[in-house]
């Protein structure tokens, strides 16, 4: 990972920038850029515009690392809610969570069940749930709770992050169970013992991931990314694909290469993040492209 992309992920984290960027029209104008809007009625709003542009969607609410009950129910709820809303506003859509918002980081039992109960609702709304991955402490439990949920019903797909040396082996384990599988780079600040650091070695990851993955029929490969050249990779090995796929990428981010892929016939997913917990995420995007951070400081000054 980059020394800004660390730089970033360090300075943002102090209370007085989370402030700044938080409580300014500058802040809220950025966020505004990768999130669909604080309520489920908004991220609908834009969920249809999408849709009528012929783009997939994938609800996420954010929010992670839940520490109460009630808040896991209050998180599962209103995705609840929104699985509801999938069929009755005839959105082509599903929805993607965070395990640590089910209650992972403090009762793994509880995760479970949660999840449990929104991929049986997703089943009754015709639709699927993608199982977030989060970081490293907790890539084994989601695994473990993914193919355990995926066993008994057969509607969810998982993420799985290329940085990751454990990568490789998770994928070869969870592609026998069907599903969907969205492989991308990995968004958190990892150390040198558990995830690679240069982005070269992280593209050459992600290229020999995603050879496997669009090889395999037993899965549908969800491939999130914004970079050209692994694009370029995904498109050569769909010419020797027979089963479908997808292209997922951020809401926000390259819409006019996601009008161009949709435009030659591929699937494309746009990830939808809606909720007032936007903070967490918008530093991500921040960390991920130094003009993110130049459009703040430039409306800061305005």
């Amino acid at each position: 990972m980059s020394l800004f992309t660390r730089g970033v992920v360090g300075v943002t984290s102090w209370p007085p920038i989370e402030r700044l960027i938080t409580s300014t029209s500058a802040g809220q104008a950025l966020a505004r850029r990768f999130v669909a809007g604080d309520t489920r009625a908004e991220a609908t709003d834009v969920a249809r515009r999408l849709n009528q542009d012929r783009l997939l969607v994938s609800l996420d609410l954010l929010g992670e690392a839940v520490t109460d009950p009630d808040g896991v129910d209050r998180d599962t709820d209103e995705y609840l809610k929104c699985l509801e809303m999938i069929p009755s506003e005839r959105l082509e859509a599903n929805i993607s969570v965070k395990l640590t918002q089910l209650g992972l980081a403090f009762d793994p039992d509880l995760a479970a069940q949660s999840l449990d109960r929104l991929a049986a609702t997703a089943h009754e709304a015709g639709t699927t749930v993608t199982v977030d991955m989060e970081d490293s402490r907790y890539t084994q439990a989601t695994v473990d709770l993914y193919a355990d949920a995926q066993a008994r019903h057969g509607n969810l797909g998982v993420c799985l992050q290329a940085y990751l040396y454990r990568t490789p082996a998770d994928l070869e384990r969870i592609l026998p169970l069907g599903g969907h599988i969205r492989l991308c780079k990995g968004a958190y600040v990892e150390s040198p013992e558990v995830a690679n650091q240069g982005s070269d070695e992280v593209d050459a990851a992600f290229a020999r991931l995603l050879i496997v993955l669009m090889e395999s029929e037993e899965v549908r490969p969800a491939i999130a990314t914004h970079d050209p050249r692994l694009i370029d990779l995904t498109l050569d090995l769909a010419g020797r694909r027979s089963g479908d796929y997808e292209f997922q990428m951020l809401y926000g981010v390259r819409p006019d290469e996601q009008q161009r892929l949709r435009g030659f016939g591929h699937d494309l997913r746009v990830y939808l993040p809606f909720g007032s917990a936007w903070y967490p995420y918008l530093t991500r995007r921040m960390a991920e492209r130094p003009a993110n951070v130049g459009f703040f400081l430039r409306a800061l000054v305005r």
